[in-house]
């Protein structure tokens, strides 16, 4: 059973999970092929002062057959920063291809019906409350 706080990484593409219930379709990701990807390592910007503008540890990927582009800075690592890149690219490439089938819609979906289940389960309890008061009599 997995928790909030793990994570579930699936060739590369890597989404918080929630408990669930049903399962996910993995079946329709996407393979990124390094022939695919072209990377382009930019001097980055922004805060961080004089070591983050000197040193190019931004990761640029471009995703050849869909024109896909992220750019990636969280890190002053290189390395961190082109798998995160790759994990972002990853996902937005599964929401391209496969729309309302990629692995984010299908949790999306799940977290809808949940809170459209809990809202009914208030609204029936509201008036059930209301009806009780009603036969009371109190105000």
């Amino acid at each position: 059973m997995l928790y909030k706080t793990q994570l579930l990484s699936v060739n590369r593409l890597v989404l918080p999970l929630i408990r669930f219930k049903h399962i996910l379709d993995y079946s329709k990701v996407p393979k990124l092929l390094e022939s695919d990807i072209e990377e382009q390592h930019v001097r980055g910007s922004g805060p961080g002062g004089q070591k983050i503008n000197k040193t190019s540890s931004c990761v640029v990927l471009k995703h050849i057959p869909t024109g896909i582009v992220v750019k990636n800075q969280e890190s002053r690592l290189l390395e961190q920063n082109r798998k995160k890149a790759r994990d972002i690219l990853l996902t937005r490439l599964d929401n391209h291809i496969n729309g309302e089938n990629s692995i984010e819609a299908q949790i999306k979906q799940i977290n809808n019906k949940k809170s459209s289940a809990s809202q009914s389960k208030k609204d029936k309890l509201r008036t059930l409350k209301e009806e009780w008061k009603k036969r009371e009599n109190i105000t």
